[in-house]
């Protein structure tokens, strides 16, 4: 590519002059080397400031086009027919959002955005993105959430939609249907990518590119023909998700990836850049982070404006002006731009003295002119060894007409009237299509050619040299995974023979086992952010190595040692380095190859729990949408458990927030028996199919703990307590005989020490004997709960039934007290459904740097306040008195006047 993006467009005036100069540098570089030429260019930039010669840095060049008129391609394509199928779309895409508002006033949709970026589609609808008719991956494109009504229109011409469908834009209740934005869950079998939470569409982009080599460089699918697309707004760039990995797509030199930003100048409310050059400033981000940058800012007819530029009095005028000014061009005539963009310097009047105020007006941006943009895509195609973005200068509400075009409010257009209507239809050129009686109506019309026109029949050719239609996910073809075999499992179901572990440890050997299982090993991607060693998970990386696109260039400084840090081209595990957010992205990759590749891969994305749900759980919202599949482990979990990190570390909520994703499979298991009851009933699920059944689209969470203690054995019967772990409850110890009153703890995870422990000290101290049950998914029992409730309401006349959790406490004793260290939210999900008086203990408040112990007794779940409340309930109940509560409160030392933990 050129290096300066300008001066082989500016005519030069002294081609001897030049002709010595460059010969002069030839020279140098061929008698003295590159050193000495690079110390040369040095000096002479030095003098030109001292000069106050301006010159731009590398990573910003002028602001014109980066491929000049003599480098463009020849176009392939027929530019006129191309152009009425754009009409079509663009038409369509219009009358389907302003119908669906004049049936439900404010059900909203987006104009403009499409409006602006039609052509930016289009070039690459009919050149360029590849589907998967042939069996193969084919391109993954990430559509502009915004622009969805310009790909259903398209759809609907390609036959893939009807115009009832149409007609119920963001009508999906009954469902017919079109969903708001790209919504693989909504739509499994068109969308891929859900894009709309502004920032996450770009990251994940970038992930997918890097996954797609990852399955290509381990030999598992063959992905070298794949491209990742990707199409953002300019306002998007101001997310930091959307520019935060840019440093790996150059990195790991991903040229399978290409940005195409539609700079129309507007975010939602004003613009990007009023004061400045969002362009420019893009341009110098991303070659900054190593990426090959295009810039299509002006159309065709400035290319004879440019040439006639001697002076480069044009080039500056354009350099100088800031896109407030620019936004204000597009809405205004040919008389004010004549006036104030050309008109403050006699020799930029000149320039355009030929040209009429309606020419003026019509100068066109780059990314309108379709063979400016195939230029840049045929190079982005052909670029080796480093992303490209492409930035593409467009016009909110391009055609839309001078009451939409560029205005401030443009995003929040949802309906147009008959005469804003007649300037689209009369601008598109559709006048005999869309006759002027057609407009009376109270709704525009669609326009559909008919399958023998000219513009069907290209259409439709141009997607079969391409391998079929996008957008569409094919979820179906992929094979059933054979389950791992159960050796894999076994050792769990037996205990830790009186050795101290903590269910984090059980996972890591069980993760072990399975990457080595013959039947999925190849298929288990372990992702990990830079925990590797926290979690106990370093002896994988000598055994599975870490993936490195380049391999590992140099020696570690541990080779010599048995864990050592060891990199390889074709390594398993994704060590990503400080980022929750890419490892979750690279789990979304991972999660959706089933459907993006045909190739079924179980994730397992190991995080500090803190770090889940709470900082990326829009990510996670997503991979619901996108109907991911595999295992999110929230390592070092607990407000109470991981002592002496504190308020920003301690996680007492990541189950209450995986109880807010409809798909999640929550669990918080307090053993190792039961996380690999519960891993193993997963993988069936989501890659063999259970019980004969299609493979689900879920994913879990599962909560794993650093408290070491003694991993108890599986209790019998086993299927009835392999049924309750995998339901959410299941009564782990039915506690001594002896004493004459009678109680029940629910524990979970780590909350089983304290559970334990009240367990004793009430037989001991209290004449209680207390039943002991393992609280595996409150997510689980409560949606099963809501589901039996629902049944039961919706068939009043059928007999009622009952909700699992009451069925399983239906015959246990005395008061229910839930122990647990997350909120006391997490247990209170199923209060109503407990036959019991119910008391939750959790771990409400921010967390605090301390002992186990010290945090246990701060936020009230160790074993004295278990006691304490089980004596309340049993005095609520009529089995005990005040003054029994009192006396434990006194003998175990407990502060009645302590401040409330939630509010400390």
């Amino acid at each position: 590519m050129i290096f300066d993006g300008f001066s082989h467009q500016l005519p030069d005036i002294d081609p001897e002059e030049t002709a010595e100069w460059v010969d002069s540098f030839d020279a140098v570089l061929d008698s003295k080397g590159k050193t000495r030429a690079r110390f040369l260019l040095m000096k002479l930039l030095e003098r030109a400031i001292e000069q106050q010669v301006g010159f731009p840095a590398t990573v910003s060049t002028p602001y014109v086009n980066t491929i000049p008129p003599d480098q463009e391609p020849w176009f392939p394509g027929d530019e006129y027919i191309e152009r009425r199928i754009r009409a079509y779309i663009r038409w369509n895409a219009a009358a389907m959002v302003s119908r669906a508002n004049t049936v439900a006033e404010g059900i909203g949709g987006h104009l403009a955005t499409y409006a602006s970026s039609a052509s930016l589609y289009e070039v690459g609808f009919n050149h360029f993105f590849r589907g998967k008719a042939n069996g193969q991956s084919g391109d993954q494109v990430f559509f502009q959430g915004h622009a969805a009504p310009g790909i259903y229109a398209r759809a609907y011409l390609e036959d893939r939609l009807i115009e009832e469908q149409l007609n119920h834009f963001r009508m999906e209740v009954g469902g017919q249907g079109l969903s708001s934005y790209p919504h693989p869950r909504l739509m499994p079998e068109f969308w891929e990518f859900p894009t709309v939470s502004m920032g996450l569409g770009p990251l994940t982009a970038i992930y997918q590119a890097r996954f797609n080599r990852y399955l290509e460089h381990r030999r598992i699918a063959d992905t070298s023909q794949s491209r990742v697309w990707c199409f953002i707004g300019d306002g998007e760039c101001d997310e930091p998700e959307t520019l935060g990995a840019l440093s790996l797509a150059a990195r790991e030199g991903l040229d399978n990836l290409i940005f195409v930003v539609n700079c129309n100048l507007q975010r939602l409310d004003g613009p990007v850049r009023g004061n400045g050059k969002i362009i420019q400033e893009l341009e110098a981000v991303f070659r900054g982070a190593g990426w090959n940058v295009i810039k299509v800012i002006w159309g065709s007819k400035w290319d004879e404006l440019l040439a006639r530029d001697v002076d480069g009095v044009l080039l500056n005028r354009m350099n100088t002006s800031v896109d407030g000014e620019y936004q204000q061009y597009a809405t205004q005539d040919g008389a004010y731009i004549r006036e104030h963009f050309f008109g403050p310097d006699p020799r930029l009047r000149r320039l355009v003295e030929h040209l009429s105020d309606d020419e003026l007006r019509s100068l066109p941006r780059g990314g309108h002119d379709y063979r400016k943009l195939y230029a840049a895509y045929k190079a982005a195609t052909e670029q080796v060894g480093s992303p490209t973005v492409i930035l593409a200068k467009t016009i909110k509400g391009w055609t839309l007409g001078p009451e939409i075009e560029a205005r401030n409010a443009t995003h929040q257009i949802k309906k147009m009237t008959k005469k804003q209507l007649l300037e689209l239809r009369n601008r598109l050129y559709l006048e005999e299509e869309i006759p002027d009686s057609a407009l009376d109506a109270k709704m525009p019309p669609f326009f559909k050619p008919s399958p023998d026109s000219t513009e069907y029949q290209y259409l439709m050719e141009r997607r079969r040299a391409l391998d079929g239609p996008l957008p569409h996910r094919t979820p179906n073809r992929a094979k059933r995974l054979s389950e791992p075999d159960t050796k894999a499992f076994e050792e769990f179901l037996t205990g830790s023979n009186n050795q101290a572990v903590s269910t984090t440890m059980g996972f890591a050997r069980l993760l072990r086992n399975l990457v080595r299982d013959k039947n999925i090993g190849q298929r288990v991607v372990p992702i990990i952010p830079d925990e590797a060693r926290t979690f106990g998970l370093d002896a994988l990386f000598k055994e599975i190595k870490i993936y490195a696109p380049f391999g590992q260039l140099y020696e570690p400084v541990d080779s010599k040692l048995l864990l050592s840090y060891s990199e390889a081209k074709d390594g398993q595990i994704l060590e990503e380095g400080i980022t929750e957010a890419g490892s979750m992205a690279d789990f979304t990759a991972a999660a959706t190859a089933y459907a993006t590749h045909g190739t079924p891969m179980v994730p397992f994305f190991i995080f500090y729990s803190m770090f889940g749900f709470q900082r990326v759980g829009d990510l996670i919202w997503a991979c619901g949408d996108i109907r991911g599949r595999g295992f999110l482990l929230g390592a070092t979990a607990g407000r109470t458990t991981l002592m002496g990190e504190g308020l920003q570390h301690d996680d007492g909520h990541s189950q209450l927030l995986a109880s807010t994703v409809p798909n999640v499979q929550a669990y918080d298991p307090a053993f190792a028996y039961e996380t690999a009851l519960i891993i193993q009933d997963g993988i069936r699920r989501m890659y063999s199919g259970k019980a004969g059944s299609d493979p689900e689209d879920v994913f879990y969470y599962l909560t794993l703990y650093n408290e070491n203690y003694v991993m108890p054995a599986m209790p019998e019967p086993a299927d009835a307590v392999a049924e309750g772990v995998l339901r959410g409850l299941y009564r782990f110890d039915k506690g001594p005989d002896k004493p004459r009153r009678r109680a029940t703890i629910l524990f979970s995870g780590s909350g089983y020490v304290a559970a334990q422990e009240a367990q004793q000290l009430l037989a001991e101290h209290h004449d209680v004997a207390a039943e002991l049950w393992s609280v595996t998914s409150y997510k689980a029992l409560r949606e099963e709960a809501l589901s039996v409730e629902r049944s039961n309401r919706l068939h009043p006349s059928g007999r009622p039934a009952t909700p699992y959790v009451t069925e399983a406490l239906a015959h246990a004793e005395g008061p229910v007290i839930a122990v647990t260290d997350f909120m006391k939210a997490v247990p209170d999900q199923v209060a109503r459904w407990v036959p019991a008086h119910f008391i939750p203990l959790g771990t409400d408040g921010f967390g605090r740097s301390d002992t186990r112990a010290a945090l246990r007794r701060h936020f009230e779940t160790d074993a004295a306040h278990i006691v304490v409340a089980v004596l309340e309930g049993l005095r609520a109940t009529g089995e005990g008195k005040a003054e029994e509560v009192a006396d434990a409160i006194s003998r175990y030392e407990i502060d009645a006047d302590a401040p409330d933990p939630r509010t400390a």
